[in-house]
């Protein structure tokens, strides 16, 4: 198979693997217990969390363990609404993920108003309309770091500059960006940050919220005194350790493995340019680099990922969240609504090689001739 969807999941790393295999066994115990054996799994819990702070530019205290993405971005929302119970107002982007997306729908049925930010054709939100946008009541803004159909990475540290001056924290869902371009709390502003392993060569099932102190956020899960009672219930300890493994590893090799995967994006770029009916999106000077969204002429998405799937291709028509979906994704709606088009997201790894590019794109063309 030609894995291309590296933005819906990635492969575990081997030496991610390797770091968790002993929490499965030998060192199985509960970090909530006082014995000798359950100081080593707290102790490992304590070191991957100092491993994602530093990847973060953050304190060790400021990273919450979550079950993943969807669970951290529903954290933010939801845990800072109850905290702020006067603040009726939430600015965010119609290409968020669904986990923001759909918070902020639950949020509307409560009462609550939700403005949505204009987007170009690339799906770069208009900071301008932002200055327009905030109110005293507003509780917070949510846009995401980085686009996870499109790749487009959004003008966050000017956002959060703006809100800043209104009082008004900022969340990022920073899924699709952790691990993949540089990623500082600090540079950014941000007050609230989510981020999931499993994009950057982790485990699935463990994400982090990165809440920056002095923000109040209600807990979204009660129960014990893990994460400072803030999220409780029994940590996936190896999940954890393999996380502050991935990351730090994905950091370490971030130069080299961007420089690379951007090379085979610019080869793919290429080939798919000259077939006939092919459009490409994006504004490449601000991209995630291994991303390629493209939307094809007179084709059915659904019928073209079944064709490339028997032909060994893997790739998505958009967010893996809402694959199999009849209708177009929230974010081509946005940008570009055209239902006589087809959408593809190639996303591109490290293991992927120039040969595997040339063959995508010449099965592509093939099954377009037919």
């Amino acid at each position: 198979m030609i894995y291309l969807d590296h933005a819906a999941t990635t492969p575990v790393k081997d030496e991610v693997f390797a770091v968790m295999l002993p929490y499965f066994s030998a060192a199985y115990a509960n970090p909530s217990s006082a014995y000798r054996t359950a100081r080593t799994t707290k102790q490992a819990i304590d070191h991957a969390r100092q491993e994602i702070a530093d990847a973060l530019g953050a304190k060790r205290s400021e990273i919450c363990f979550t079950s993943g993405g969807t669970e951290a971005d529903n954290w933010a929302l939801f845990g800072l609404a109850a905290a702020r119970p006067d603040k009726r107002h939430i600015i965010t982007t119609p290409v968020e993920h669904h986990a923001v997306l759909h918070a902020c729908e639950a949020l509307s049925r409560k009462g609550y108003e939700i403005t949505y930010l204009p987007v170009d054709e690339h799906a770069l939100v208009s900071v301008e309309a932002l200055d327009k946008a905030l109110r005293p009541d507003t509780l917070m803004v949510s846009v995401m770091l980085a686009n996870n159909e499109i790749g487009t990475i959004e003008p966050l540290s000017r956002i959060v500059s703006i809100a800043h001056e209104h009082g008004v924290p900022v969340h990022t869902d920073a899924v699709q960006a952790a691990g993949h371009i540089p990623v500082d709390v600090n540079d950014l502003g941000v007050d609230l940050l989510s981020i999931s392993a499993h994009k950057f060569g982790g485990p699935k099932g463990i994400g982090a919220l990165y809440i920056r102190d002095g923000l109040h956020l209600e807990p979204l899960i009660c129960g014990g005194a893990q994460e400072r009672g803030l999220r409780s219930g029994t940590e996936n300890v190896p999940a954890i350790v393999g996380m502050g493994k991935a990351l730090s590893l994905a950091c370490a090799h971030m130069p080299d493995a961007s420089a690379y995967v951007g090379r085979l994006r610019h080869q793919l770029k290429l080939l798919l340019e000259e077939i006939p009916g092919v459009h490409i999106h994006g504004n490449f000077d601000c991209i995630l680099p291994g991303h390629l969204h493209i939307s094809i002429d007179h084709a059915n998405s659904q019928l073209l990922l079944m064709r490339l799937d028997m032909e060994g291709i893997a790739v998505s028509s958009g967010s893996a969240c809402a694959s199999g979906a009849a209708v177009r994704s929230h974010v081509m709606e946005a940008i570009h609504p055209d239902e006589n088009q087809a959408d593809l997201r190639f996303s591109i790894g490290e293991s992927n090689t120039t040969e595997e590019i040339t063959t995508a794109a010449a099965v592509l063309r093939r099954i377009l001739k037919r």
